[in-house]
């Protein structure tokens, strides 16, 4: 299935699977917030912080795509630590790639960003020519937002810091706040897709702790061995619990997950459920501007017990037209869905593909209204293998070593991709320790197909010196 069509939002829905959509013409300074993810909700945060190891150095992982996502011009890229810098060094000399300006800007800071971005623009208005020494202070980073040429302001969140942002230096957001908001909500994306008629799981709405048993024992009743808890705003398991539904636990369910307001609970999808022969959860790859949304790639997510997204692969393992299908009409309508609450840019919608009885039933699980963690291995690979297959794991290395030998140690092994090469291993990012040794990474293989991208994430472990593990996005 392959084509495109109109729809009723007068929106163009182009499914071309394995081929890139024309990003953005424009130049922007974007925000590596990722540390906003969550609006506000700083216990969520919090959370976030301590569960995922190094998470303000995720940010590296858009050095090697904005100037993909957007080519308009020149591009500054605002990360909340440093990136690493024989990494940036790979992807400009091994790769080609055209690298964004960076600058670091920690998430303290990111917070008075409009307060600071004021000072800054009444003094050049009063003195355009400012003490040299500013240039080397703390403020730099913020000095070389305010005075870069970028027309355009974006992030991995819309929020308000970065409206009034734009507001001071007489820029545009791609969208506001509450388109961003919107997409990534889960209790609106139920209520859409309910009203639109598409498959649902069994969903109880909760608005406080002591509602939850009530809502465990209607799921046990309905045959639900476990249940999970959601709250309207998540991101890599940060907001979503899971339980026996015979004994859930109140005390789980504090202030962070009521945030937003009222919380799902839901029944649990899985092998314990009578009649279910398998569990896939495929994704699909969103690009929506003005007139357009482009499917651009099919992924299958590779998710812990837990189901925390711990890497993906392309094209899923399992795939078939009647899976397709189902999949292709659900994200067209999502599509319309995120275009008219206002949401452009990058998006995800992610699935849970039921087998019962030989038969494929698909449920939209979420929406991932941001960069996600599929889109930069599946950009990266389509750029550099459009016709191949991909497989992105995230891999704890246990013992940390120095980027430059990582990257030595799969170069002289002839498994470190390059600009002329069509398969190999490409280190997307690199997560660090205090002492600049790489403690995890980010790591797309891309080959003809499945068994070789395997082969080569199997090869590439045993060329290092060091013993890995896989871990969460």
């Amino acid at each position: 299935m392959c084509g495109e069509r109109m729809d009723d939002s007068n929106i163009r829905v182009n499914y071309t699977p394995g081929r890139l959509p024309t990003f953005w013409d424009r130049s922007v300074i974007f925000f590596a917030n990722l540390m906003a993810l969550f609006y506000g909700n700083e216990g969520a945060t919090q959370e976030l912080t301590d569960c995922v190891g190094g998470v303000e150095t995720y940010g590296g992982r858009l050095c090697p795509l904005i100037n993909v996502l957007f080519a308009g011009g020149e591009n500054l890229l605002v990360l909340e630590s440093e990136p690493d810098e024989a990494l940036l060094q790979y992807f400009a000399q091994e790769l080609d790639l055209d690298l964004p300006e960076v600058v670091v800007l920690p998430h303290s800071r990111y917070l008075d960003l409009a307060e600071i971005l004021a000072t800054h623009v009444q003094a050049d208005n009063i003195c355009p020519s400012l003490d040299p020494a500013l240039e080397e202070s703390d403020d730099s980073a913020t000095l070389r937002i305010s005075r870069h040429p970028a027309k355009w302001i974006d992030g991995f969140v819309t929020d308000e810091v970065l409206t009034d942002a734009a507001r001071i230096l007489d820029k545009q957001t791609i969208i506001v706040p509450a388109a961003s908001h919107c997409g990534n909500n889960k209790l609106r994306l139920h209520r859409f897709l309910e009203q639109a008629g598409f498959p649902t799981f069994d969903t109880v709405i909760i608005d406080s702790a002591q509602e939850f048993p009530r809502a465990a024992e209607t799921l046990r009743q309905m045959g639900y061995r476990k249940i999970v808890a959601k709250a309207q705003v998540g991101a890599s398991g940060i907001g979503m619990h899971k339980f026996d539904s015979a004994t859930p636990a109140i005390d789980v369910l504090g202030e962070t997950m009521f945030y937003e307001g009222e919380v799902l609970v839901q029944g649990w999808l899985d092998a314990s459920c009578e009649e279910i022969e398998s569990i896939g959860s495929p994704s699909m790859q969103l690009f929506l501007d003005e007139t357009t949304a482009n499917i651009y790639d099919v992924t299958e997510q590779i998710l812990s017990e837990e189901s925390v997204h711990e890497g993906n692969c392309s094209p899923p393992p399992f795939w078939c037209p009647e899976i397709e299908s189902q999949m292709h009409e659900q994200t067209a309508a999502v599509c319309r869905w995120l275009h008219e609450n206002g949401y452009r840019g990058t998006a995800s919608v992610d699935f849970l593909v039921v087998k019962r009885k030989g038969e494929f039933r698909v449920f939209v699980c979420e929406v991932n209204a941001r960069v996600t963690g599929a889109t930069y291995p599946s950009v990266l690979a389509r750029r550099f293998c459009p016709e191949g297959h991909w497989l992105m794991r995230n891999l704890r290395i246990d013992v940390p070593i120095p980027s430059a030998e990582l990257l030595a140690n799969l170069r002289d092994n002839a498994h470190l991709l390059n600009s002329e090469s069509k398969q190999g291993v490409l280190p997307v990012n690199f997560n660090l320790h205090d002492d600049g040794l790489v403690s995890k990474g980010q790591f797309l293989c891309v080959g003809a197909d499945e068994h070789t991208c395997l082969e080569y994430l199997m090869e590439a472990a045993a060329v290092l010196p060091v013993k890995w593990t896989y871990d969460r996005d």
